[in-house]
């Protein structure tokens, strides 16, 4: 007959021994606030990843916008389909940045209502790495859909006046905006209860904005007030500076009006979402 043994009790000496070997090891250093910026940014490009079917509105969108628009309407509105593809085309990348911003606030709103922003919480990196990561993560995407944009434009007999650097740096500009423009987002994704809210919301504000301006027409054509209205909004002078910038004559003042815009609403909005993001 055999007893079972008794497991020796845990004294205080072997407690002291515990505690000096996990003080003997050296502890990891703490990432800096850019690596853990990008470690999110990263995972954005990993969900992409595993569900590719989110690629379907920075790839197949775009091409129906351009087909569409240009071969409905060019007639009618420019003369000719290439006439119309010349100034709708830098337009249309604007439009459909612009657009994608909104999927930043949702996919904060789906992390947020499935629990994952409060394991963030928890983790001892730099508190707004999640956000300025996901905001990093969604620019890829930004670039691929404008990318997307511009190979088509080009094999539809688009031609830049500028060549490739003056599309390169239309581009560049429209993402440096959507980036300032996503925390307007992140901002509703951190108030609002679920992602469809967040969706109808975004979108609700930036559809009107965009089609109010010259994305599709000129202002010329416009009734008066219709006209002053579109003249002052932001999304007109950065579909301006786009043109210009294609085409290699864009004034330096509209840089720097689209440049300041972008800044003011990172500068607004950024510390607002890192708050409420603090505060959940």
């Amino acid at each position: 007959m055999t007893t079972a043994s008794t497991p020796a009790a845990f004294t205080p000496a072997d407690e002291a021994a515990v505690r000096r070997a996990i003080a003997s090891s050296a502890r990891p250093p703490e990432p800096s606030r850019a690596s853990a910026a990008l470690s999110f940014a990263w995972r954005g490009m990993l969900k992409v990843r595993h569900v590719p079917e989110q690629l379907l509105d920075v790839t197949i969108t775009p091409v129906m916008f351009v087909l569409m628009f240009t071969y409905l309407f060019g007639g009618a509105i420019a003369g000719s389909t290439g006439a119309y593809l010349d100034y709708i085309l830098p337009g249309i990348l604007v439009m459909t940045v612009l657009f994608n911003t909104v999927y930043s606030g949702v996919g904060l709103n789906t992390d947020l209502t499935k629990g994952v922003v409060d394991r963030f919480r928890s983790l001892p990196v730099w508190r707004p790495a999640p956000l300025v990561g996901s905001l990093l993560g969604d620019s890829v995407r930004y670039l691929a859909s404008g990318g997307v944009i511009i190979l088509l434009g080009v094999a539809l007999g688009f031609r830049p006046g500028a060549g490739p650097l003056g599309a390169v740096a239309a581009l560049g500009l429209v993402v440096l905006f959507a980036f300032g423009l996503s925390w307007i987002f992140t901002t509703l994704g951190l108030l609002l209860r679920s992602p469809s809210a967040v969706m109808n919301a975004g979108f609700m504000a930036v559809f009107p904005l965009t089609f109010l301006s010259n994305v599709f027409v000129e202002p010329q054509t416009l009734p008066s007030a219709l006209e002053a209205f579109v003249d002052v909004n932001p999304i007109s002078t950065l579909a301006t500076t786009s043109r210009g910038l294609m085409a290699g004559n864009a004034e330096v003042g509209d840089i720097v009006v689209v440049l300041a815009v972008a800044a003011a609403l990172t500068l607004v909005f950024a510390p607002i979402t890192t708050r409420l993001y603090r505060r959940g």
